[in-house]
């Protein structure tokens, strides 16, 4: 195995291009180092990309924030105006591992994991985030939801990583959640996952809305169809009864020893509704 840490986008993308065998990025390693130690992958290449200039930089910008592909996830907390801003995202991320996994583990990485259960990814969906793609033809942009391929599987090309994370400015009376089920009280993954985010008017109508689930099917949701339900009501009870409808048939799971897909099926309306309760709450509406 060759180990590379380069000091510019380009050499990155240069090394992940030309590499012949199984080339892999090293930001936090919280997955990559564990799936190494357990014999699962043998790289033939490990581009380290923390010497990269901004990697591991968090920054505001005139249309929201910018979040460097290296940043871990203790630095999320750390960053209040993005706890202020973006809340339910900051959640998400924090959900991820121990204190000490924390200290190195990424949102960048939670999402190239592909993990349906990955507790990042839901909340950065119903954000509206986008990601930086560096690769061989420059750069491009891709929404977080069109990532995963499938599990353990993502749409990144030869040559092409993860370069930062782009949340949008949030709207005026807006708030997001993310709220997961699991079996112990920590450190465990996600049965089910549903990250929400509204906009409110000033008679705390809700404007806009997106909706996305995550450890229901192969990659996470966005729950168009959930996110119709509360558009134009004031969260009432109606409204958050088509939501839970809405959440729990988008809800394609599958059954295994932490749950059934009739629990997961129940559990995806559950968490919806109360994660659009909260997001409201935070948005102002009463």
């Amino acid at each position: 195995m060759r180990y590379e840490s380069p000091a510019t986008t380009k050499d990155a993308v240069a090394l992940l291009a030309k590499e012949k065998g199984q080339a892999f990025v090293l930001a936090g390693g919280t997955d990559l180092l564990v799936k190494m130690k357990a014999g699962m992958l043998e790289p033939d290449l490990v581009v380290d990309i923390k010497r990269i200039k901004g990697m591991k930089e968090i920054k505001k910008t005139a249309s929201g924030f910018s979040i460097g592909a290296a940043v871990p996830c203790a630095a999320l907390k750390e960053n209040a105006a993005l706890v202020k801003t973006w809340p339910g995202v900051v959640e998400g991320a924090s959900l991820i591992g121990s204190k000490q996994v924390q200290g190195r583990c990424t949102m960048a990485g939670n999402l190239c994991n592909a993990s349906p259960a990955a507790d990042s990814v839901p909340g950065l969906v119903a954000a509206g985030a986008k990601v930086v793609i560096a690769g061989p033809r420059g750069t491009r942009k891709l929404a977080v939801e069109d990532v995963p391929a499938g599990v353990g599987r993502t749409v990144l090309k030869k040559g092409e990583f993860i370069s930062a994370i782009e949340l949008p400015k949030k709207p005026a009376r807006s708030g997001d959640a993310y709220l997961r089920f699991i079996p112990r009280t920590e450190m465990d993954i996600a049965v089910v996952s549903a990250g929400v985010s509204l906009t409110l008017d000033a008679k705390g109508v809700i404007t806009a809305a997106r909706v996305a689930l995550g450890a229901v099917a192969p990659t996470v949701l966005l729950v168009k169809e959930a996110a119709k339900a509360i558009i134009g009501s004031k969260l009432d009870d109606e409204a958050k009864a088509r939501l839970t409808a809405a959440a729990s048939a988008a809800a394609r799971p599958i059954d295994d020893k932490r749950g059934t897909k009739e629990f997961r099926i129940d559990v995806a309306g559950v968490l919806a509704r109360r994660a659009a309760e909260l997001a409201y709450a935070r948005a102002g509406g009463k």
